[in-house]
């Protein structure tokens, strides 16, 4: 089945996935674009298991105050490189974590990463993460959190 550049468009806008990659994910779910997404993610998760042993160089703390300054969270989001780091989405993506800490107040870290992700309950911070990392082509973790509450 011939796949549109339409279709691979879409996909590179839901998944931010290199082309090639939205286009041969495409092509192997036979244009049906809930499958190449589900592709997506499991390769990006493939990837991310590859990279568990890079170094970890560089990174960024996202940070988050919500109701009026009573309910705050950080969040040390780690990378290989300073070119990763200082990514506008990378920078986002740690502001989003800080964020879903400060809303559901998890444990700690591995609870957080169970979470689903409440932008988009499809996906659990972990799969965010890791969507992340097969996006940049880096190994990213979620280093450090805290959460912190005047009640």
């Amino acid at each position: 089945m011939a796949v549109t550049a339409e279709a691979v468009k879409e996909l590179r806008e839901k998944t931010g996935v290199s082309i090639m990659d939205c286009k041969k994910a495409l092509e192997e779910a036979q244009g049906d674009m809930a499958k190449a997404m589900e592709l997506l993610q499991i390769r990006a998760a493939a990837q991310a298991e590859k990279k568990a042993d890079r170094e970890l160089a560089a990174g960024t703390v996202g940070s988050y105050l919500h109701n009026a300054g009573q309910v705050g969270a950080m969040a040390m989001l780690s990378c290989e490189t300073d070119f990763v780091s200082k990514n506008e989405e990378y920078i986002a993506l740690a502001r989003d974590i800080a964020m879903q800490a400060a809303a559901m107040r998890p444990e700690g870290k591995d609870a957080l990463l169970a979470q689903p992700f409440i932008k988009d309950d499809t996906k659990t911070v972990a799969e965010l993460i890791a969507a992340a990392s097969h996006k940049f082509g880096e190994r990213i973790e979620l280093s450090d959190l805290a959460v912190f509450s005047v009640h």
